[in-house]
């Protein structure tokens, strides 16, 4: 086997880009672990702006407080489940969008597509889509979570994309063996595209964990807050009922630990799922949103 000796012009090309991705991920990385060590510091250090990528001061009463409010494990669960349906009914509208436009046999499909397109660039805004929701009587109810934000015309186009660079012949094939068009796309077509479904469920999945601004408007039941608008109470409106501890007290707590600790705990689940799914998304991201 021979192998081709490097350029000039490629070495320093691949230097300048593995330069560039470490600043990259330097300036991606340092944030959440300024908030992971300063969750785990002193309240002290924290005050001082002492604090680096590294705890000082350890302390983990932060987490315990955190944990022990009583309104965090069913935040946890109405997001989780905000989540997991949000994302599942958003996946199966997708499929139905983006099956059907990618057929080049669908009647009326230039003006279907341009139907889907137009959301991408004009909405309703937000007094009208309110008094839609609360005409259909959603309001206080998870639908009114997941209903609203069920499907991005984007996503469509891209899972569109990823079907139409499925070969023809083996639907043909499908055909020839008696399946339905629905049988193909159950038998055929979806196993061919986890890489495309995954990567879409993710970011379906991530923007349902990290949305907070439906549940201001639609729920008025604190039993049903999800977990992001706990966490917007303690960040932002700088609630202090989970800890009463004054500010010169022996542990050195106060609320600036309780809010770091806080995004810590609202943040781990999404970069838990993350490395399992992260070949999928690479693949699914190259594959779906370019054209053969």
């Amino acid at each position: 086997m021979k192998f081709q000796r490097m350029t000039a012009g490629g070495w320093i090309f691949n230097c300048v880009n593995v330069w560039i991705l470490l600043i990259i991920s330097v300036v991606t990385l340092y944030p959440f672990l300024y908030v992971l060590a300063a969750s785990l510091s002193d309240q002290l250090f924290i005050q001082q702006g002492h604090i680096g990528v590294i705890p000082k001061g350890f302390q983990i009463e932060a987490y315990k407080r955190v944990i022990e409010y009583p309104m965090l494990g069913r935040s946890y669960l109405n997001t989780v489940t905000y989540t997991v349906v949000g994302t599942a009914i958003s996946l199966v509208l997708t499929i139905c969008a983006a099956y059907p436009l990618s057929r080049r046999d669908l009647p009326g499909r230039k003006t279907l597509i341009t139907l889907v397109l137009i959301p991408m660039l004009f909405n309703g805004g937000l007094i009208p889509t309110f008094l839609v929701v609360n005409a259909l009587g959603m309001r206080n109810t998870i639908w009114a979570i997941v209903i609203p934000t069920a499907i991005a015309s984007f996503y469509v186009f891209v899972q569109k994309t990823f079907f139409e660079q499925i070969p023809t012949e083996l639907e043909d094939a499908a055909k020839i063996d008696g399946c339905s068009y629905m049988q193909t796309l159950i038998r055929i077509i979806l196993p061919l595209s986890v890489p495309s479904l995954v990567t879409i469920g993710l970011f379906y999945g991530v923007s349902e964990w990290n949305s907070f601004f439906p549940a201001m408007i639609y729920l008025n039941d604190e039993k049903l807050f999800p977990v992001q608008i706990l966490l917007r109470d303690i960040v932002i409106r700088n609630q202090t009922d989970l800890v009463m501890i004054d500010v010169y007290d022996d542990k050195n707590l106060i609320s600036e630990s309780i809010k770091y600790a806080t995004l810590i705990v609202t943040t781990l689940p999404i970069l838990i799922i993350y490395p399992f799914i992260q070949k999928y998304l690479v693949q699914g991201s190259l594959i779906g949103s370019v054209k053969g």
